[in-house]
């Protein structure tokens, strides 16, 4: 290294891991603009990952990379509306959020859910479906789980808060809540007011 050439190493390695870091995080928007074009102009149905990184002008490896399979993806597209869902349970105003009672809170939560479910049920089919146990290894899962069995355990704590946590969160899949009201024909209000019988003899 001549005695004028400046020291390159840290600095240099911050330098490319900074544009790599931008690099990366241009792309993922490339990709999700692309993603939800295709899902608002096509339906979820045309969501491939093939389709969505030649429309993104990506190859196909950085977009299985970064989401990892199609499930992945429509959990990223599934993803702020989630955030809002756990930002108002977790710190948003009574009863969905803190200073109800639990049992209030459970009510509340279901319900909310249930609303959540609805307004996305063709992503989530997607995402939840995409292998065995989708659904029960997303995060939102975790995150709904985690907190209805706290609500659980103080509403009930003689009872198994996991167990029962899983339980009521199954009627909530989006395969049910799909084939309930395009196939039974069940309003969404029907839904509701027997998931809402269901958890009143829960916590009776």
């Amino acid at each position: 290294m001549r005695a004028d050439q400046p020291a390159c190493d840290p600095p240099c390695t911050e330098r490319a891991a900074h544009v790599e870091r931008a690099d990366a995080a241009r792309n993922r928007r490339r990709i999700m603009d692309a993603a939800q074009g295709m899902v608002r102009r096509h339906g979820v149905e045309s969501l491939s990952m093939e389709d969505v990184a030649q429309s993104a002008g990506v190859g196909v490896g950085t977009v299985y990379r970064r989401f990892g399979d199609r499930a992945g993806l429509a959990y990223a597209l599934l993803d702020e509306r989630e955030r809002e869902f756990q930002e108002a349970f977790l710190s948003g105003p009574a009863p969905l959020g803190p200073g109800a009672a639990p049992a209030e809170r459970i009510r509340a939560f279901l319900d909310a859910l249930l609303d959540r479910v609805d307004e996305q049920s063709a992503l989530l089919l997607v995402a939840e479906t995409n292998s065995a146990h989708a659904r029960h290894l997303s995060g939102a899962y975790g995150a709904h789980r985690a907190h209805l069995a706290e609500l659980l355990r103080s509403a009930r704590p003689e009872g198994d808060a996991q167990v029962w946590a899983d339980a009521l969160l199954a009627p909530f899949a989006s395969v049910l809540i799909t084939y309930q009201q395009e196939v039974a024909g069940m309003s969404l209000e029907r839904i509701r007011a027997g998931l809402d019988d269901l958890i009143t003899s829960l916590l009776r």
